[in-house]
C-alpha cells in the first residue's frame, strides 16, 4: 500500500510538470525593439524641445525684451536644461509660436508677440524656482 502511494505520487507528479516543462516561453506583450524605439523616441523629442527653446532664447529680440523687463537670459537658459519633457514640450510649443510670429515677415515686435515671450521667460524661471 505504501509503494502504491509513493509510485501515484511519483507519477502525479510526473504528470504535473511535463505539460509545464514543454510549454514554450511566453512572449512579452511588447518586444525589446519596441520599447527601445519609444524611448528613443520620447528622447528625441525632448532634446528637439530643448534645442527649440534654447535658440529661441539666442534671438536677440528676446534677449532684448528679457534685459528691458529684467529677466535674466541665462537663468533661463539654464533653466531649460532641469525642465521635465511635460514642461519642455509645453515651453517649446510656445516657443515655436512666437518665433513664427517673429520669423513670418514682422518687421517689429507686436504687443502679442512680446507678450508671449514675456509670458515663456517667466515661465521658464517659475518652473525652476518651484522645483
Amino acid at each position: 500500500m505504501r509503494s502504491t502511494r509513493l509510485v501515484l505520487a511519483v507519477v502525479s507528479a510526473i504528470l504535473v510538470a511535463v505539460p509545464q516543462l514543454q510549454a514554450s516561453p511566453q512572449s512579452h506583450a511588447v518586444e525589446q525593439q519596441a520599447l527601445d524605439a519609444a524611448v528613443q523616441a520620447h528622447v528625441s523629442a525632448a532634446d528637439q524641445d530643448r534645442e527649440t527653446v534654447r535658440l529661441f532664447l539666442e534671438r536677440s529680440e528676446v534677449r532684448a525684451i528679457a534685459g528691458k523687463y529684467g529677466v535674466d537670459i541665462r537663468r533661463a537658459e539654464s533653466a531649460v536644461a532641469t525642465m521635465s519633457a511635460a514642461e519642455l514640450a509645453s515651453v517649446a510649443a510656445q516657443a515655436r509660436q512666437a518665433d513664427e510670429a517673429l520669423a513670418g515677415g514682422q518687421s517689429k515686435v507686436t504687443i502679442s508677440t512680446t507678450t508671449i515671450i514675456i509670458l515663456l521667460l517667466v515661465l521658464i524661471l517659475l518652473i525652476v524656482a518651484l522645483r
